[in-house]
C-alpha cells in the first residue's frame, strides 16, 4: 500500500511539472518578455560584434562562437523599438530558430537577463488581438505572473522565413568591421 502511494505522489509531482512550463525572462526596449527555457541554447556576454553592411537595423551583426559565425539580432530594434544601448547588463540569448528541414542558430541581443520562472500552464493566456507595442504575431501567450502579464515570445514568428533567408546571407558573409561593443 504504502508503494502505491509513493508511485501515485511520483506520478502527480510529474503531472504538476508537466503543467509548470520554464521561460527565461529578460528586457529589451524597456520591455518585461520572455521565451521557452527550451529555446535558449546559451547565454553569453558581450565581446566582439562584427558590422555587416547593408543588413537591416534589428541585424547587429555576427560574432565568433567557437570558430562559427552566428548573426547577432538586437531584439529591441526587431520589435519595432529603438537599437539597444550596449550595458554591462547587456547580453546575447543564443536560439536555434528552425524552419521546414533548416534550423539557424543566433543571437538575440537583450538589454538584461532577469531569472528563470516557472508559470503554470493556467497562468498562461491567449495573446490579444489589439492593445500591444509588439506586433501580434511575435506574441505566442501571455504570462501572469502575480498581478502583472510577460509577453512570451514566438521566436519563429519574430523570425520569419524572409529574415531567415537575409540571416543566411548573413552568415555566409565573410567581410565588414569590427565592432568593440564593450
Amino acid at each position: 500500500m504504502n508503494q502505491l502511494l509513493q508511485r501515485n505522489d511520483k506520478q502527480n509531482q510529474m503531472v504538476i511539472q508537466d503543467q509548470l512550463r520554464q521561460y527565461l525572462t529578460f528586457q529589451a526596449g524597456n520591455k518585461n518578455l520572455a521565451i521557452s527555457i527550451l529555446d535558449v541554447k546559451e547565454i553569453i556576454e558581450i565581446n566582439t560584434i562584427t558590422y555587416v553592411p547593408m543588413t537591416p537595423d534589428y541585424i547587429r551583426g555576427v560574432i565568433n562562437l567557437r570558430g562559427n559565425v552566428v548573426p547577432v539580432i538586437d531584439l529591441s530594434a526587431r520589435l519595432g523599438k529603438h537599437c539597444s544601448e550596449i550595458t554591462k547588463r547587456s547580453c546575447i540569448v543564443l536560439v536555434q530558430v528552425e524552419y521546414k528541414d533548416e534550423s539557424q542558430l543566433l543571437g538575440m541581443l537583450v538589454d538584461a537577463v532577469d531569472e528563470i520562472l516557472e508559470i503554470p500552464e493556467a497562468n498562461i493566456m491567449p495573446a490579444p488581438d489589439f492593445g500591444a507595442e509588439i506586433r501580434t504575431d511575435f506574441i505566442q501567450a501571455m504570462g501572469r505572473v502575480g498581478d502583472e502579464f510577460i509577453i512570451l515570445l514566438n521566436i519563429n514568428r519574430v523570425l520569419s522565413v524572409k529574415e531567415l533567408s537575409q540571416l543566411k546571407q548573413v552568415g555566409d558573409y565573410d567581410g565588414g568591421h569590427e565592432i568593440n561593443e564593450m
